[in-house]
């Protein structure tokens, strides 16, 4: 009983982590550049003074838990705006900002020019080219496909594109801006920076909503072997323990 009361607890309680983040990327899917996360399960083994345990017994104590999220890299579709500081990334590929001199990453590029005349994110945070916050002073603006800011013909910067080997686990920080340990960022090889276009989220509200319909349902498959273990508990306690001499 203690096998299966383990395994619906764990079970449970992994499905309830699994509808965080499904409502997250549900909740995002109309973000501009933001990139959905996808649960990911491991099966561990409970453990056991028993090294003899039989196949069945083996199974029982089998349990899924969620070990984490990975993040899904694919691209969202690209939107035309028209306004010369929208950029998006057509490939793969992060832009650079700054938040409180962290280095952070962003597919995001509704960028905009501060009071003091720094390009921005929409949080107001600096973006970054290869010598750090670029200057946008005067017009007209315009940015190559390689990242060149142009203004009034002359250079005023280059956006800061980066990438990621695959290993590299990308953390969240924070709205559509992501984390990632220490000089693992390397320049991009194949991203073409395209003006007046923004990214829209890579969530497919669809399949999000299939997944949260199936994960609300394991949970009250979970919850109800629960109850069941629950109640069979209170009758040995009530009925059977008295019995014992």
């Amino acid at each position: 009983m203690n096998s299966g009361f383990y395994a619906a607890c764990t079970g449970l309680m992994s499905r309830m982590d699994a509808l965080d983040t499904i409502a997250n990327n549900l909740a995002n899917s109309s973000t501009n550049g933001f990139q959905a996360r996808h649960n990911v399960f491991n099966s561990i083994l409970a453990s056991t003074d028993n090294a003899s345990l039989s196949a069945l017994n083996q199974d029982m104590n089998d349990y899924g838990v969620l070990s984490g999220t990975a993040l899904d890299p694919s691209q969202g579709s690209l939107q035309r705006t028209g306004n010369p500081l929208d950029v998006a990334i057509q490939g793969q590929g992060y832009f650079a900002v700054q938040r409180d001199g962290a280095e952070l990453y962003t597919r995001s590029g509704n960028f905009r020019v501060s009071s003091s005349g720094q390009l921005v994110t929409a949080s107001g945070d600096p973006v970054l080219g290869a010598k750090g916050p670029i200057q946008i002073v005067g017009s007209p603006l315009s940015i190559s496909a390689d990242g060149t800011i142009s203004v009034n013909g002359a250079i005023a910067g280059q956006l800061k594109l980066v990438d990621f080997p695959p290993s590299v686990q990308l953390q969240n920080a924070g709205t559509t801006y992501l984390s990632a340990p220490s000089n693992t960022a390397t320049p991009t090889a194949n991203a073409v920076v395209q003006q007046g276009m923004l990214e829209s989220s890579n969530v497919n509200p669809v399949t999000s909503t299939v997944e949260m319909i199936g994960a609300q349902r394991d949970v009250e498959t979970m919850r109800r072997v629960l109850s069941m273990f629950d109640s069979d508990m209170n009758k040995i306690a009530v009925q059977d323990l008295p019995r014992v001499s």
